[in-house]
């Protein structure tokens, strides 16, 4: 199971940002959600997911809006599971508390954090998956407008020429953005970190009574 634990950077300065975030995550009984996301307290918000491709999709939203710190807390969540993330207890909660902790101490676009069990190889993984995450999250993050027009479309199956003829723009241009943009070494880079946040789960089941 991994908590995510979202805190905005600079509230003071940029605004109350709750509400669009939430607005941007995927909601409760959506793939991959097993609690949804909440503002917990302040301006930080926080989840419980079960799969690893969603928690990186997140993480990459959450890139995409900027101003955010995100720590992932990896591990079991106690059972029966409360209706609110606010109420949530376990060890990926403690992780996911530590590892927003630990990124909000960094510099970057999206400082993001990984913490998972204290010893062994899911250490290791954590640590590495925590590595991938930032750099996806940095190509992400400094992807412009145009370029996540272009992303959006070719992720979602669309050809470059189709992809092209929406935008009203030429294929080479859109081929161009593409390129600029990191989208192939992104998406060959997804598979890896979603098997990383997959192994430092020793938990198995996420879950403990």
């Amino acid at each position: 199971m991994w908590v995510l634990t979202i805190d905005q950077r600079a509230s003071r300065r940029r605004g109350d940002r709750v509400p669009e975030l939430l607005g941007a995550l995927p909601g409760a009984g959506a793939p991959g959600v097993v609690l949804g996301f909440d503002r917990t307290v302040g301006d930080e918000v926080q989840g419980v997911l079960d799969d690893a491709p969603t928690v990186l999709d997140v993480v990459l939203r959450v890139a995409r809006l900027g101003e955010w710190s995100v720590g992932v807390g990896v591990g079991p969540v106690d059972e029966p599971l409360p209706a609110s993330t606010r109420e949530g207890s376990g060890a990926a909660f403690v992780r996911a508390r530590e590892a927003v902790e630990r990124a909000k101490r960094r510099a970057g676009e999206l400082p993001v954090a990984v913490v998972g069990d204290d010893g062994g190889s899911a250490a290791e993984r954590a640590a590495d998956a925590e590595a991938v995450l930032q750099l996806l999250a940095s190509v992400a993050a400094r992807r412009t407008d145009a370029g996540w027009e272009a992303v959006d479309l070719v992720a979602a199956g669309l050809s470059q020429r189709a992809a092209a003829a929406r935008l009203g723009v030429s294929a080479q241009a859109v081929s161009q953005r593409v390129r600029a943009s990191m989208w192939p070494e992104e998406a060959a880079a997804r598979p890896l970190a979603a098997r990383l946040l997959e192994e430092a789960d020793v938990s198995g089941t996420g879950v403990s009574a």
